[in-house]
């Protein structure tokens, strides 16, 4: 799998070398995305600009000028955003907010629901094989890195779970195939080595329409509890 500055590269080669947006359109495109307070689209960047501007060409040469500079123009979930350097990131320490480490549990079931949404809270459970405490799935609902995006059309009518662009941000991901598969899990150890013959990685998805088997969230679905309360799991503390 590409890593993401790879990708990058090639969407800039990618834009005709003859296409060439003017400096100053590039200097309104500019503007409008360092205003914003949050990461903006290439449809709503093209009705701020003239008309007549062809936006993927700017943004593909706004994004190679900033290519080495301390700042970045980056692409998360499809929307644009100025971001520190990678390696500059060290800058910033005295100024990021310590935030409570997640539990073992908490991870495993973020990675099954990146992995295999839309996913039911049972369904989690036969994937882990131990019951999920209601407390896990409040920490990562109260992260913003996870929502509820339908209920399964099963009986009982389960609320299904999604990753929002908020978990993109956070691991800095273009998109959920950015996720690594098999052979990158095995390589950093997180796999072990010796698998199981047939065992395999999903590849997630980033469509947020709702499947066949999804009903749209119910008026209030937001504000219920989403689980009964349990005993937390052995050896954990989730």
């Amino acid at each position: 799998m590409a890593s993401l500055a790879e990708k990058r590269k090639a969407d800039v080669e990618e834009t005709s070398t003859d296409a060439q947006a003017r400096p100053e359109e590039l200097r309104l495109l500019e503007a409008l995305l360092f205003a914003s307070t949050e990461p903006l689209d290439q449809a709503t960047l093209a009705k701020r600009m003239p008309d007549g501007v062809d936006i993927k060409v700017a943004l593909a040469q706004l994004q190679a000028d900033y290519a080495s500079r301390g700042v970045n123009l980056v692409r998360i979930a499809n929307k644009w955003t100025f971001r520190t350097a990678g390696d500059l990131s060290w800058l910033m320490t005295r100024e990021s907010t310590e935030t409570r480490r997640l539990s073992r549990a908490a991870i495993e079931m973020l990675a099954i629901i990146a992995y295999h949404q839309p996913v039911t809270r049972a369904e989690i459970e036969e994937i882990r094989g131990v019951i999920t405490s209601k407390g896990t799935l409040d920490v990562l609902l109260e992260t913003g890195w996870i929502r509820p995006r339908g209920r399964r059309k099963t009986p009982g009518r389960p609320l299904t779970f999604g990753t929002t662009e908020a978990f993109l941000s956070q691991f800095s991901l273009e998109a959920l195939t950015d996720l690594p598969g098999l052979e990158e899990l095995k390589g950093t150890g997180l796999l072990d080595s010796r698998l199981p013959s047939g065992f395999s990685v999903p590849t997630p998805s980033d469509d947020p329409a709702l499947r066949d088997d999804e009903d749209p969230l119910d008026i209030g679905d937001l504000e219920l509890a989403l689980a009964p309360a349990v005993e937390p799991e052995n050896g954990d503390g989730a």
